[in-house]
């Protein structure tokens, strides 16, 4: 297995990322429609390069996790959130979501927050595994909030505390 390496993005990652996205689009993570082309840029004035942490391997980017502000309210400048986790599918099963969400807490202390949260499809099993597994617990399930596939899907708000 080879070693993987967390840092945060720099601009020259963009391609990569947005190909992860496109290769990775289901609706069990995704609520928006599948990515067609044009494709717009992974990189937005509300989320650069700065708000993700990438996981690379052999020099190659492989995943990618967004951290940013639930809200812009100062009232809740102490909290942080995964706004997005992508693991390309050559690298799933290796332990590289998990680092992601690893990095991303780490990065949210040193940002002096207090908490950390994210949304999860009531689906998605596997993340929601991998995030109680790592110390969030649901805090609350908006029921049927998303239509998918014929279905009502669940939005389930998970969070931890980071003091």
């Amino acid at each position: 297995m080879p070693d993987t390496l967390i840092r945060t993005a720099l601009p020259d990652d963009e391609e990569a990322l947005n190909r992860i996205d496109r290769a990775t689009w289901s609706t069990l993570h995704a609520v928006q429609p599948a990515p067609q082309p044009p494709y717009p840029p992974f990189f937005t004035d509300r989320f650069g390069p700065r708000d993700h942490l990438v996981a690379e391997r052999d020099g190659v980017v492989v995943g990618y996790i967004r951290l940013g502000f639930p809200t812009s309210l100062l009232a809740n400048a102490h909290v942080r959130q995964i706004l997005g986790l992508a693991v390309a599918d050559e690298a799933r099963g290796g332990g590289v979501g998990r680092r992601l969400v690893r990095a991303a807490v780490d990065e949210a202390r040193r940002q002096g927050a207090r908490r950390i949260t994210l949304r999860v499809l009531g689906h998605n099993t596997l993340a929601r595994t991998l995030y109680a597994s790592e110390g969030f617990v649901v805090e609350g399930v908006l029921p049927g909030e998303f239509f998918l596939d014929g279905s009502y899907v669940d939005d389930v708000l998970m969070g931890r505390v980071l003091i």
